[in-house]
């Protein structure tokens, strides 16, 4: 059995444009699903699946997340001082005591890849996951991350997390073919970076997970600028798997697309139904005014 995942990279550096002007002065990761802020989510995950180092790639802009998860002492004392005990776990469970946070600064926006690289120094010589808080993935039992770690403890070789997607949506994702081991996993030959549709390979769309050997350093240092002038992460795994064995492994999960606004929205509607003091009135809610609607078209 292989030592298991101990770290994540999170690149959190991007604008968000897709949700300006909401993010013109907040991270995207910040936006709050019910609650919680996508990245709480993804880092919990993280924390599910054994991570103890959390290594945020950062920008300019990113300054609330380090604050979002670091000691807030002077609230948790007002809260305190008004007995709100509730309260003050939720803050303080934001991220659990074993587990660091490091942040590096992503000088220059040359894409995923190079975000990637950026935390080469930390990760060192060991294993990885790397997420995308935009995606928020829910599943009633085993996290994504998790699931994805008792498969590299097992094959010793890197992992990205997939689903199947509409044919028609292949240019809004890295899309994969290889050879069939099972039901949920597929050995790589070939991931290609956003292409039309007519040259899609498969219907396999890469999302916001992986799990990475430290090797995808050398080909990240070696991967000149794909598609958007950018080093795609795509690009790397491509020649990764050409050396050494890379599996595209179909998690059991449902994944939001939180970077798109009807993802988004998506996301809050069906976690809120989900969410154990919310649900119901929320339900209710929903019944009452699709009634209403109904009723005012009707007349």
């Amino acid at each position: 059995m292989n030592a298991p995942i101990r770290k994540a990279v999170f690149p959190v550096a991007g604008l968000g444009t897709r949700f300006l002007p909401a993010t013109k002065a907040s991270p995207k990761e910040m936006l709050p699903v019910v609650d919680k802020p996508l990245v709480q989510y993804a880092v919990e995950e993280a924390v599910e699946a054994g991570v103890d180092t959390i290594i945020f790639v950062t920008g300019r802009n990113k300054r609330p997340i380090p604050d979002h998860f670091d000691r807030a002492y002077e609230l948790e004392n007002e809260l305190m001082k008004k007995g709100k005990h509730d309260r003050l776990q939720a803050v303080r469970d934001v991220i659990p005591d074993h587990v660091d946070c490091v942040y590096i600064r992503q000088a220059e926006a040359l894409g995923l890849g190079h975000a990637v690289l950026c935390a080469r120094n930390i990760v060192g010589n060991e294993p990885f996951y790397v997420v995308l808080a935009d995606d928020l993935v829910h599943n009633g039992g085993k996290g994504c991350l998790a699931q994805m770690g008792e498969q590299f403890d097992q094959l010793g070789h890197s992992l990205i997390g997939v689903q199947q997607i509409p044919q028609e949506h292949s240019n809004k994702y890295g899309i994969v073919a290889g050879d069939k081991v099972s039901d949920q996993l597929r050995r790589l030959n070939r991931i290609v970076e956003k292409p039309a549709p007519e040259n899609a390979p498969s219907n396999w769309g890469v999302i916001g997970r992986y799990a990475l050997t430290p090797r995808i350093f050398h080909h990240l240092e070696n991967t000149p600028r794909g598609a958007g002038n950018e080093i795609q992460l795509t690009d790397a795994i491509d020649a990764l798997q050409q050396e050494e064995a890379v599996y595209a492994y179909n998690f059991h999960g449902k994944r939001y697309d939180c970077g798109d606004k009807l993802g988004y929205l998506e996301a809050t509607v069906e976690m809120a139904l989900k969410h154990p003091e919310l649900g119901g009135p929320f339900a209710d809610y929903l019944m009452r005014y699709a009634r209403e609607q109904a009723q005012s078209r009707a007349s």
